[in-house]
């Protein structure tokens, strides 16, 4: 780790891990495509055998180019290191599984992301793993959902839909007290917008498709930890189950980063323009945003969070499905579309999910609307908006 003085945004965005004199001083870290490393004697390559995590040997298990990412991901978290993974599911079921065997038990929040729900109550169950669910605005439910078995409290603070809290610092005294090891799905927040280390927890883990990467062209898992919880997880569920990123998309996401600062802060003051305006719509039954003062848990998201990101759900006032989809058909300037955390502005109607023939198991309303503002000019946004209202009225 570098010395903390200079370890501030900037130098960690820009500089960190970037050894220009290594790779005739470009600017831009190189592309490391190779599969695999050869050595001058077997002595080197039997050292590098025995440190496949720190050492470029063969690249799913340590590659230059995703080395930096990973060197700049865990500074940003205030983590001592950190793993990248295929894709975020990847990421979670790692710290999950890392976590747990048959016989344990996990406290999770209620309504997890849906592949993190799957994971625990139809792939884990099979290997005799159990999960209680919990609604996490109050924290102590965690502690009364707690069994002599219970080894992972499992939190996202806030989730991505309805953007419920839990009060983190309070939870991870709980696990504390327990022996109970916590991770925290920190995507929505970035290490920008919370710091989760500080409040105890023990992993972090990230969608890193979302804002981290930030141009919806790269699909990634972040976990991060203690060297030694890392060391465990890459012996055993990173390197097994080989969900491993490529140097390309590595490559890619270090671009992603230099931006990171900038675009949170975009994406979080057109957000709350948008929420402002849609308040006093009448077409709009309640606003879903952590940062919004009526919200029940706004001194809250004051507390542990440094601002909100660029995402907020409504509730529309329709009598039918057909006039969600009519305001959702007539939108130009919002994508139809799943994810966020990219530069475009994206609606996500959960009216979709009603009448299909494969509908995606949810307990949210028809006429839930879930938006993620991109970089777009506010005032453009707003206008497709009002255009769209004026669809839903003329049928």
């Amino acid at each position: 780790m570098e010395s903390k003085d200079k370890m501030d945004l900037s130098y960690i965005l820009n500089e960190l891990g970037e050894e220009r004199a290594n790779y005739f001083g470009g600017v831009t870290p190189p592309l490391m495509q190779s599969v695999n490393f050869c050595f001058q004697d077997v002595e080197r390559l039997r050292n590098a055998i025995a440190n496949e995590m720190d050492t470029p040997f063969y690249t799913r298990g340590h590659n230059p180019t995703v080395a930096i990412l990973r060197k700049k991901l865990a500074a940003l978290e205030n983590a001592e290191e950190c793993l990248v993974f295929s894709s975020g599911s990847g990421a979670i079921a790692a710290g999950i599984m890392s976590c747990v065997q048959s016989g344990d038990h996990v406290v999770s929040v209620q309504n997890p992301y849906s592949w993190t729900y799957k994971l625990l109550s139809n792939l884990l169950s099979r290997y005799g793993v159990s999960v209680t669910y919990v609604e996490g605005t109050v924290a102590a439910n965690y502690a009364a959902a707690i069994r002599p078995e219970t080894k992972l409290f499992l939190l996202e603070s806030p989730n991505s839909m309805t953007f419920q809290l839990q009060d983190i610092a309070a939870v991870c005294s709980i696990a504390r007290q327990h022996n109970i090891t916590t991770m925290i799905d920190n995507s929505y927040s970035t290490p920008l917008n919370q710091q989760p280390i500080a409040m105890g927890v023990d992993i972090i883990v990230h969608s890193g498709t979302k804002y981290l990467n930030g141009h919806s062209d790269v699909v990634m898992g972040v976990l991060c930890s203690t060297r030694s919880r890392c060391e465990q997880i890459f012996k055993s569920e990173y390197m097994t189950l080989g969900g491993a990123v490529s140097p390309h998309d590595a490559w890619l996401m270090l671009r992603g980063l230099r931006t990171l600062p900038l675009r949170m802060e975009r994406v979080g003051t057109t957000a709350r323009t948008l929420v402002d305006f849609l308040a006093s719509h009448p077409r709009i039954e309640k606003i879903f945003y952590p940062f919004y003062p009526s919200s029940p848990q706004y001194r809250l998201a004051l507390q542990q969070m440094k601002a909100a990101a660029g995402q907020f759900s409504v509730l529309l006032k329709a009598d039918t499905i057909e006039e969600v989809e009519r305001f959702c058909n007539h939108l130009k300037r919002f994508l139809i579309a799943t994810s966020w955390g990219g530069y475009e502005s994206l609606i996500y109607p959960v009216c979709a999910s009603y009448g299909s023939v494969n509908p995606t198991q949810t307990t949210l309303p028809w006429n839930f609307i879930r938006f993620y503002i991109g970089l777009e000019d506010p005032e453009v946004l707003m206008n497709d908006l009002s255009d769209a209202f004026v669809a839903m009225e003329k049928g």
